[in-house]
Parts: structure tokens; C-alpha cells; sequence
């Protein structure tokens, strides 16, 4: 098992215990299985569609059972877990997608430049990987998709995958520059919420 196939299981793991709790704060009825769905389609929406956009056959969670296995674990964490997360929604929800887009920004891209896709599309599929699936869980749990809000989302994946090429043009070791841009990524969106950052809103 690489460090890097390791990473990947952790991010799946993020991603549904996010799309889990998002579905369990809302006035629905969430039973095991739509929850599992909402989870499942959290934490592969992003990597599915860029491996279709790559063309990279068989997908992952298709050819390797260990992903629908960390899904299911991760769901039943997240019920198993719920009144002390419901309890205070925002920090872990927050936490797990933020964790979740930097770990998928860097690893979509590791992904795209592994077969040799060039460096603008690598980045373009780094943040398709990272924020698609929250895209599915938002519009599953009829919320505004993550994309179309006043936060920050697409400016630190971009922030962080551009430093992910500075430090691969300069040849820094590979887990450090996976830790620091990805760590970008978070710090850099934390502190946007906090902070209320956001671009120049165009009105029609």
C-alpha cells in the first residue's frame, strides 16, 4: 500500500462523512441507504468525472472494492458519531470538505500529470476532483452547489495547485509538496471563511 493510494482512501473517507452529515442536517429522511448514496456520490463524484474526462478506465472505486468498503465505514461513522457532530454542524462539516478539496486538488493532479495531461488541464482536473462530488452532495440536499457561493472555493484549489508545479519545476521532494500545497489549500480557504474573502461579485 503507497503513501499516495493511502492519501486517496483518506480523502474518500473526508468526502463521505461530509456528504453524510450534510444529509443528516437536513428535514429529510435519511435512512441508511440514501445516506450511503449521498456519501458515496460525495466522495467519487469529483474523481469519476475526471478519469472519464482522462479517459482513464476502469475508475478506481470500480476496479478496487477497498473504496465502496472506506464509504461504508465512513457513513456508518458519521450516524454512529451524528449527536456530537449535529451538535455543532459548521465546524466538522467545514472541516471534512476543507480537508477533503485539498487532499483531492493535489491528488487529481498527481493523477492528470501521471498520464501526461498538460500542466492548465492538470490543474483544471485537480479542482473538477476536488469539488464536483460537493457539487452532487449540494444539489442531492437541495443547497446552493458549493461553486455558486460567496466563499472561496475555486481560488485556493487554484492557489494550491499552481505551488504544487512551483515545487514540482523545483524538483522538492514529493510527500512535502503534496503536504505543503495541500496545506495551502486548507489554511488558505479557512481563513477566507473566516476572514469573509470573496472576488468581486458581476451583476447582471
Amino acid at each position: 500500500m503507497t503513501i499516495w493510494y493511502l492519501t486517496d482512501l483518506i480523502g474518500v473517507a473526508v468526502f463521505a462523512i461530509s456528504g453524510a452529515l450534510s444529509a443528516l442536517s437536513k428535514k429529510m429522511y435519511p435512512d441508511l441507504i440514501s445516506l450511503f448514496f449521498v456519501g458515496f456520490l460525495t466522495a467519487i463524484g469529483g474523481g469519476t468525472l475526471r478519469d472519464i474526462i482522462m479517459g482513464a478506465y476502469p475508475i478506481a472505486w470500480i476496479r478496487d472494492p477497498n473504496y465502496l468498503i472506506v464509504i461504508s465505514a465512513s457513513v456508518v461513522t458519521a450516524i454512529l458519531c451524528r449527536r456530537w457532530w449535529l451538535g455543532k454542524l459548521q465546524r466538522p462539516l467545514l472541516l471534512f470538505d476543507t480537508l477533503g478539496v485539498g487532499i483531492y486538488t493535489i491528488l487529481g493532479m498527481q493523477k492528470a500529470l501521471s498520464a501526461n495531461v498538460n500542466e492548465w488541464a492538470a490543474m483544471l482536473l485537480g479542482v473538477i476532483s476536488a469539488l464536483f462530488g460537493g457539487v452532487i452532495r449540494d444539489v442531492l440536499v437541495n443547497d446552493l452547489p458549493v461553486i455558486f457561493s460567496r466563499q472561496l472555493h475555486v481560488t485556493p484549489c487554484l492557489a494550491g495547485a499552481g505551488l504544487y508545479l512551483l515545487g514540482r519545476s523545483v524538483h522538492m521532494e514529493p510527500n512535502l509538496n503534496f503536504l505543503i500545497s495541500a496545506g495551502l489549500i486548507t489554511v488558505f480557504r479557512l481563513m477566507a471563511i473566516r476572514k469573509g474573502w470573496a472576488l468581486p461579485r458581476i451583476d447582471s
